[in-house]
C-alpha cells in the first residue's frame, strides 16, 4: 500500500503553532507518512505585524515555507491543522482559508479524510479546548473522521489535553512535553489514516 498523505497547515504569528507543527509534521514522517507542511497566507494588515518585532521577524524565518493551498487538501489522506486560538476560537487567517474550501466540500472532496487540530494561548485556560471543538465544526461538515489525540500514550498525561496538542505560549516556547504530544498525535492521525486506506483497498 502507498503511504498516507498528510498535510500540516497552520498559521502562526510568532511562532509558537509553528513549533508544533514542525514537530507534528515529523511525527508523521517518521510515522511513515508523505508530509506536506504548509502555512496559511498572512492577512493581518502591515501597521499590526509592525508592532510586534517578533510577529515581523517570524514572518521572515518562515519565507521559504509554501503557502496552503485546495490542493494540498485533495492530496492528503489526513490533515492537521494548527492554530493559535482567538477568544476561544480559531485565528482568522486560518478560518480565511478554510471559508476558501466550498468548491471542495461541494464536490465532495474533503469527505472521509482524517482530521486533527493542535492550538497554543497566551494564558492558562486561554481557550485551548473551544478553539479545537470549533475546529471540529468544521470537521463535522466537511464529512471527516476525527482523530484526538485522547489519553492514548503517556505523554498526554503530562500534556493534559485530549482533544488536541496545546501550549501556554505565555510559559515561552514549547517544551519537550507539548513536541511529543504534537509527535504523538500525528503519529495517531497516521496510523488511523493508514488502516482506513488499507480497508478501502482491500
Amino acid at each position: 500500500m502507498e503511504p498516507v498523505n498528510v498535510a500540516v497547515i497552520y498559521y502562526s504569528a510568532t511562532g509558537t503553532v509553528h513549533a508544533l507543527a514542525q514537530a507534528a509534521a515529523e511525527g508523521a514522517e517518521k510515522a511513515g507518512a508523505h508530509v506536506r507542511l504548509r502555512k496559511v497566507a498572512e492577512t493581518a494588515p502591515p501597521a499590526a505585524i509592525s508592532a510586534n518585532p517578533a510577529w515581523g521577524q517570524h514572518l521572515q524565518d518562515t519565507a521559504d515555507i509554501a503557502e496552503a493551498g485546495h490542493d494540498d487538501l485533495v492530496w492528503a489522506d489526513a490533515v492537521l491543522f494548527g492554530t493559535p486560538t482567538r477568544f476561544g476560537n480559531p485565528a482568522g487567517q486560518l478560518r480565511q482559508f478554510i471559508d476558501t474550501t466550498g468548491p471542495l466540500w461541494y464536490q465532495g472532496q474533503l469527505a472521509d479524510k482524517v482530521y486533527s487540530a493542535f492550538t497554543a494561548s497566551n494564558t492558562a485556560h486561554g481557550g485551548q479546548e473551544s478553539t479545537i471543538l470549533a475546529l471540529g465544526n468544521t470537521f463535522y461538515h466537511w464529512g471527516g473522521i476525527i482523530v484526538p489525540p485522547g489519553y492514548t500514550d503517556p505523554i498526554q498525561f503530562q500534556s493534559g489535553n485530549p482533544y488536541g496538542t496545546s501550549h501556554v505560549a505565555g510559559e515561552g516556547a514549547p517544551g519537550e512535553v507539548a513536541l511529543q504530544a504534537a509527535r504523538h498525535q500525528a503519529r495517531r492521525v497516521v496510523d488511523t489514516a493508514a488502516l482506513l486506506k488499507a480497508g478501502r483497498s482491500a
